[in-house]
C-alpha cells in the first residue's frame, strides 16, 4: 500500500470570517477564496503569502467558479445572484440578480453556468447572452453541490433532501438517476478524472463510490466523525481527499477506497475548526484547504509507493 507523507507548507491569513469557497484558476498556479466577510481573494501558489483582493461584496460568498475559456470568475453573491469578474484585468464586468436565496455552488460547461440555490432551484444562465435561460425546481430543500462529467455530459447534484440527482445535459436536463443512499444532506460530489466513478460525501459522515455507467453503489464507508464538507480527486485519479466538520482531512486510495492518511491539528498542525473546502491542485500536486478558522492551509502530499 502507498505510504503518504504530509508536509504543511503554508498557512495563509487575511479573511476576517469563515472561508466557505475555494476554486482553482484557469491558470492553476492561482486559486480563489470567498468568505463570510464578502471578500474574494486571489492567491498565487508561487508567492502564496501575497493575497490580492478581487471583489468585496455586501453578503457572504459560498460559491466560486472560474470559466477557463474566458478567464472569468463567477461569484455567488448570497441573496443577490452572480457577479462576474474578468481575471485578465480584475474588473467586475457584469452581474445578474437571480435569487433572494443563498447560492451554494456554481459550475460552468461551455456557454452555460449552473447555479444552485437554497430553495432547491437549478438556474441555468446563458453566458454569452448574460441572461437566465431556465429555472428547474428540483426540491424544496437546498442544492448544495454540483459535479459535471464533461465527456458524458452528466450533471450530478447533491441536495439537502439527502438525494443525488443526475441530469442529462445533452438532452435538456432529463433525469438519468435519483440516488437515495445518503441519510442526510449531500455536501460533497466529484467525478473521477476518467468519469468512471462518482464519489459523494454527506452530513451523515459517509463517503460513497458510485459506478457512473449505471449509477449503482459500489462502496459506502463511514469516513469521518461528522459531516463531510467536500472532496477532491488528484489529477491522475489515483487518490482523493475529503474534508470534514470534524477538523480533519483524509487521503484515500481511489482504487480500493482505503484510508491512507489522516491530517489533523494534533498530528500536522491542521485546522482548528470545520474544514469547508479542499482542492487537489493541478499546478503542483499540493492540497489546498479552507476553514471556519479563517485560514488557508497548503499541504505537500508525498506518495511513496512500496
Amino acid at each position: 500500500m502507498a505510504k503518504i507523507e504530509v508536509n504543511k507548507l503554508h498557512t495563509l491569513t487575511g479573511h476576517n470570517d469563515c472561508i466557505y469557497a475555494l476554486t482553482e484558476g484557469s491558470d492553476p498556479r492561482f486559486f480563489y477564496t470567498g468568505s463570510g466577510d464578502g471578500m474574494v481573494v486571489e492567491w498565487d501558489l508561487d508567492l502564496p503569502k501575497d493575497g490580492k483582493l478581487i471583489a468585496k461584496l455586501s453578503n457572504s460568498v459560498y460559491a466560486l467558479h472560474v470559466d477557463p475559456a474566458r478567464n472569468w470568475l463567477f461569484i455567488g453573491h448570497n441573496f443577490e445572484g452572480i457577479q462576474v469578474v474578468d481575471l485578465n484585468d480584475n474588473k467586475a464586468i457584469w452581474s445578474l440578480k437571480l435569487t433572494d436565496q443563498a447560492i451554494f455552488d456554481i459550475k460552468i460547461m461551455g456557454n452555460q453556468a449552473y447555479i444552485g440555490t437554497a430553495d432547491g432551484v437549478l438556474i441555468i444562465v446563458d453566458i454569452e447572452k448574460r441572461a437566465v435561460k431556465k429555472h428547474i425546481k428540483l426540491s424544496s430543500k437546498s442544492i448544495r453541490v454540483f459535479a459535471i462529467a464533461t465527456g458524458k455530459k452528466h450533471l450530478a447534484i447533491g441536495l439537502s433532501d439527502h438525494s443525488i440527482k443526475i441530469l442529462d445535459l445533452a438532452n435538456d436536463f432529463q433525469p438519468i438517476a435519483n440516488l437515495t443512499s445518503h441519510s442526510n444532506s449531500v455536501f460533497a460530489l466529484s467525478y473521477s478524472p476518467d468519469e468512471q466513478t462518482l464519489a459523494s460525501g454527506s452530513r451523515d459522515a459517509n463517503l460513497k463510490f458510485w459506478d457512473s455507467s449505471n449509477y449503482t453503489l459500489n462502496e459506502s464507508i463511514v469516513a469521518h466523525m461528522y459531516a463531510i464538507n467536500y472532496l477532491s480527486f488528484n489529477e491522475d485519479g489515483s487518490l482523493l481527499v475529503t474534508c470534514s466538520m470534524d477538523k480533519s482531512i483524509k487521503v484515500w486510495s481511489a482504487k480500493d477506497q482505503k484510508l491512507l492518511k489522516v491530517i489533523d491539528k494534533a498530528r500536522n498542525a491542521g485546522h482548528g475548526t470545520s474544514i469547508n473546502k479542499v482542492v487537489w491542485s493541478t499546478y503542483n500536486g499540493n492540497v489546498i484547504s479552507v476553514s471556519d478558522d479563517r485560514t488557508i492551509s497548503i499541504w505537500q502530499i508525498q506518495v511513496n509507493n512500496p
